[in-house]
């Protein structure tokens, strides 16, 4: 297997309100809501909005019902300074998100923030001065 990760699908309630929060933050799709699935181009994976019952029942019928919760998993935007973590943290909470925790200096050196998306998936926004980018705005791995 070829370590990668090629797309995360969130599973949402409503699909239209979804596209309209990530279209808010600057994410562009050539799907619309009639499509019935979402495909955001993004700096390495592709995310993707799916409806949580259809994305249910293609796990499996035991998930069917099942709410969404923090399920240990975040999202993460990482930033090329402070300026731009407050800033898109300013920017969801206007698309409609929840500001979470507000941008602040933290424990390994760094200044982030968190929100959450009206499906309630959270969002770490974040800057690192340790961070490097490579031209297509993807965090640089050693």
């Amino acid at each position: 297997m070829e370590p990668r990760v090629s797309i995360i699908t969130l599973g949402v309630e409503n699909l239209e309100r979804s596209f309209q929060f990530y279209s808010d933050l600057g994410f562009e799709s050539s799907k619309t809501p009639q499509d019935g699935i979402i495909f955001f181009k993004t700096a390495g994976v592709c995310l993707a909005l799916y409806p949580i019952k259809a994305l249910s029942e293609d796990v499996s019928p035991d998930f069917v019902g099942k709410a969404p919760g923090f399920s240990g998993i975040t999202l993460a935007h990482n930033t090329r300074s402070k300026d731009e973590v407050d800033a898109i943290l300013q920017l969801a909470v206007k698309a409609g998100g929840q500001l979470e925790k507000p941008a602040q200096d933290v424990f390994w050196g760094g200044y982030s923030g968190y929100f959450s998306d009206p499906d309630g998936y959270l969002w770490e926004v974040a800057f690192g001065d340790c961070w490097e980018f490579n031209d297509d705005g993807s965090l640089v791995i050693d």
